[in-house]
């Protein structure tokens, strides 16, 4: 009897130590289940493959794009329509408007490029007669060059054509990652015919740069488009 005893209590002592690691992952008897919205399986309360329920995003097939939607910004060219509008009113209703309306925004964007060259003048001393907008490397006076600021704020899609901000022939096409559009805009807003009317030289104030580049990007990699980080040091 004693043997026999002896053998249950291991066996029973032996199955706990078997199964000690099955049981559930807290101490209260509740199954933890961790969730991921890119593992590629439909778990938790998902209601798709990695989407829906409390944690992910909706499922497509779940979005409803019925109703009328609003235009709420246009960025063809960043910076245009926040440097030109010259007022937050002007400014949001040129997000909302349509292209055959945009004409009526070209005197406000003229009147704000000549108010720039003004502003620099007073902060030079100067006759703000001298330093009005001159006809930039484009070829275009300022209310040309307003109206295509006002009107076209757009980027064209050209499969078999050159797409480019502008690479001292071709303009406006469209943008390479590589265009510095920030560079390009402020030379045919202060660069005059050649492009270095204000570019920092003969004592004038830099205006067409703003002296960022592209930095460490390397844009024949994948986006994000940055090398391979250097390995910490040890």
């Amino acid at each position: 009897m004693t043997t026999y005893k002896l053998r249950i209590l291991c066996i029973a002592i032996c199955t706990s130590l078997l199964f000690v690691q099955c049981v559930d992952d807290d101490d209260n008897g509740n199954v933890i289940e961790q969730i991921s919205c890119d593992d590629g399986i439909q778990n938790g309360d998902e209601d798709g493959v990695d989407c829906g329920g409390t944690a992910c995003d909706p499922c497509l097939s779940d979005i409803d794009f019925s109703g009328t939607y609003v235009q709420e910004d246009i960025m063809g060219r960043p910076g245009i329509n926040t440097v030109f509008s010259g007022s937050d009113d002007v400014k949001n209703n040129f997000n909302t408007s349509i292209v055959s309306d945009r004409a009526s925004f070209q005197a406000t964007f003229e009147t704000t490029l000549e108010t720039y060259h003004d502003v620099y003048a007073e902060a030079l001393g100067v006759d703000p007669a001298t330093l009005d907008y001159e006809t930039n490397i484009l070829g275009l006076d300022a209310p040309t060059f307003t109206t295509v600021l006002a009107q076209f704020d757009a980027l064209q899609v050209a499969p078999d054509g050159t797409t480019t901000y502008y690479d001292g022939t071709n303009v406006l096409t469209g943008r390479n990652l590589a265009d510095d559009v920030i560079d390009i805009s402020l030379t045919l807003m202060f660069g005059g015919t050649t492009g270095t009317r204000f570019d920092g030289n003969n004592g004038t104030p830099q205006l067409t740069s703003d002296g960022v580049d592209s930095g460490d990007r390397d844009f024949t990699l994948p986006f994000p488009y940055l090398e391979t980080p250097n390995p910490p040091i040890q």
